[in-house]
């Protein structure tokens, strides 16, 4: 029996995945030592650029193939480089202006340990909800440059377009993006201990967190309830980008447009979070937990397209619905859910604590994807997966 397309966009996300948990294992505790972190975030980004390029090889449908492996290669890079730069939020919410001063007022008996702790998580919060702004005022600018070539260039082909759109992408992300390695500064991390090596202390470094589990209770707590949450909200979102990509024809015009609703309504909801957090002086978990329980109701509502065509991600105006949804709840959620794991961290261990929360956030999706692509070719209905 033929495998339908959707289905190998889901096992090559789970092949991603698994790649990507060998990277976190592997390579996370490295990255806490020397100056390893900068390297393996310069290599990962050149690799993920340079798979985006080879894309302009890319012309015809027999070189699915090789679209498939640039696919997976230029996924697993780009989320194990995300998960590394998250990892420079702790270490640098620690040493801002307002840190500082928090620290000062406190050491000087001036405000008590509570309200300090208060004020640094909120300022974990701040810089958390700037680099997700950011993140989308790419976003919003890379899909309007991409929605200028397609309007443009309406009349080529599908994959010319896509191609081009990848492209522009990508020499954007490296004009914006090459300057961290141009002006960063070196921050070594600690020094390796005796008898170890860069090959060896990933490995080393991790057995010695899993089997002190015991003394960071609430750490690998939050990191199995978020292998939990993730496997979910990611395997939702990979099937709703097929199912939505299927309902508009796989045209690019349109799902530029959805992805420009998603961003631009992203940047503002980011903001208006933050508002209601700093104005109210709201704890990282309240928030976090508010975002939880939004995200929930995306499944839910899916869940119904199996019992009835009228609603369940069957029409256009759902979809516009979804993209408005995400960008008001889900884009926080990943927000918050990254300062999270940057309070629970110990100081000095950022690289191999954030990789963990990489596996459980983004790899442990190697499990949904492959039951959803089983299901999937066994029934011959999107749907079906949704339970």
């Amino acid at each position: 029996r033929a495998t339908s397309v959707n289905s190998v966009v889901l096992i090559a996300n789970a092949i991603s995945f698994a790649i990507m948990t060998f990277i976190y294992t592997v390579f996370g505790g490295c990255a806490d030592h020397g100056d390893f972190d900068q390297w393996i975030l310069l290599f990962l980004s050149c690799v993920w650029w340079a798979t985006q390029l080879g894309l302009i090889g890319v012309t015809d449908p027999s070189q699915w193939r090789a679209a498939m492996a640039l696919y997976i290669i230029g996924f697993t890079t780009y989320g194990a480089a995300l998960v590394f730069i998250a990892a420079c939020l702790p270490r640098l919410s620690r040493n801002t202006p307002d840190a500082r001063k928090a620290r000062e007022e406190f050491h000087r008996g001036l405000i008590k340990q509570e309200e300090h702790d208060q004020r640094l998580s909120l300022e974990k919060n701040r810089l958390s909800m700037i680099s997700s702004v950011h993140f989308n005022i790419g976003s919003f600018f890379t899909l309007l440059l991409s929605l200028i070539i397609v309007f443009f260039n309406a009349t080529a082909r599908l994959t010319t377009n896509w191609t081009i759109v990848v492209v522009s992408s990508s020499f954007y992300s490296i004009l914006v993006g090459i300057w961290w390695f141009v002006f960063q500064k070196k921050r070594p991390g600690l020094p390796l201990p005796e008898r170890q090596s860069y090959i060896t202390i990933g490995v080393w470094t991790l057995y010695r967190a899993l089997k002190g589990c015991r003394q960071l209770p609430q750490t690998f707590l939050y990191l199995v309830a978020s292998f939990l949450l993730a496997d979910g909200v990611n395997t939702t979102t990979t099937l709703i980008y097929i199912v939505q990509g299927e309902a508009v024809n796989f045209s690019p015009l349109l799902l530029t447009y959805l992805n420009l609703a998603q961003a631009g309504t992203s940047v503002i909801s980011v903001w208006v979070w933050w508002y209601i957090q700093s104005h109210f002086n709201l704890k990282t978990k309240q928030m976090f937990t508010a975002a939880t329980v939004a995200t929930v109701i995306i499944p839910l509502w899916g869940t119904l397209g199996i019992f009835t065509d009228k609603i369940g991600f069957h029409n256009r105006w759902e979809f516009w619905m979804y993209n408005f949804f995400v960008a008001v709840f889900q884009t926080p959620y990943y927000a918050y859910s990254v300062t999270m794991i940057a309070e629970l961290t110990p100081p000095g261990h950022e690289k191999m604590f954030f990789s963990l929360y990489g596996f459980s956030n983004r790899a442990s999706s190697l499990i949904g994807p492959s039951i959803i692509q089983a299901i999937i070719n066994h029934t011959g209905s999107n749907w079906s997966g949704r339970p």
